[in-house]
C-alpha cells in the first residue's frame, strides 16, 4: 500500500529549487499592490487577450508530471485547455474521476482580491492554508483556492471520490496539486 501525505509548505519551497525545469534558482514572491505592481524585480502583468505563461502551465506536460509525482498517479488524459473570460482551464482525467484546474487572470490587486473573496463566499472556507501562495484556503467540499500575483488558481476535486487513492483524501489531493502548480509560478 502506498503511503500518501500532504507536502508541508516549507518543504514545497525547498523542493522548488529542483522543480520547474531545474533552473536552480527561485524567484522572490511578494504581495502585489496596484496595476503593474513590482516586487523583487518582477512585474506582475494584468490580464491580456491571451493566457499568460503561468496560466498555461497548469495543463502542460511539466505540470502533468509534477502533479503525477505529487499525488502518485498519472492522469489517463488531460483535456484540451479552454480560455474564456480570462479563465484558463483543463481537466485531469483518472480512472476514478477527474480534477479540474483553472486559473482566473485579473488586472490588478484589487480585482484579484475581489475575485478571491468571491470564491470564498461562493464555496466557503473550511481552513486557511497559511504559507501557500499569497493567500489560499481549503473549501468545505475539499477544493483549494489560491491567489498569486494577479491570478487565482482553483483546484476542483469534486469529480473524484473522497478516498481517491490508497491513503489519500480529496483534500490531500487538492493541496498537493495546488502545491505542485504554485511552486512553479514566479510572476510569469
Amino acid at each position: 500500500m502506498r503511503r500518501f501525505f500532504v507536502i508541508p509548505v516549507s518543504l514545497v519551497a525547498a523542493l522548488a529549487l529542483g522543480a520547474c525545469g531545474g533552473s536552480g534558482s527561485a524567484k522572490a514572491t511578494s504581495t502585489t499592490t496596484g496595476q503593474g505592481a513590482q516586487a523583487a524585480g518582477v512585474t506582475y502583468k494584468p490580464a491580456g487577450a491571451n493566457p499568460s505563461v503561468s496560466a498555461k502551465m497548469i495543463c502542460e506536460a511539466e505540470a502533468q508530471s509534477d502533479i503525477a509525482d505529487a499525488i502518485e498517479l498519472k492522469a489517463t488524459r488531460v483535456t484540451t485547455p479552454t480560455w474564456v473570460d480570462h479563465l484558463y482551464s483543463c481537466a485531469y482525467v483518472y480512472p476514478k474521476g477527474k480534477i479540474v484546474l483553472s486559473v482566473k487572470e485579473l488586472s490588478d490587486a484589487n480585482e484579484t482580491t475581489a475575485y478571491f473573496n468571491s470564491l470564498a463566499a461562493k464555496y466557503g472556507k473550511r481552513q486557511t492554508l497559511n504559507g501557500l501562495a499569497q493567500g489560499a484556503f481549503l473549501a468545505p467540499n475539499d477544493d483549494v483556492v489560491a491567489r498569486k500575483d494577479y491570478k487565482v488558481l482553483l483546484v476542483d476535486v469534486s469529480g473524484i471520490p473522497q478516498n481517491f487513492e490508497a491513503a489519500s483524501t480529496r483534500s490531500d489531493v487538492a493541496q498537493n496539486v495546488a502545491s505542485a502548480i504554485l511552486q512553479c509560478w514566479s510572476g510569469a
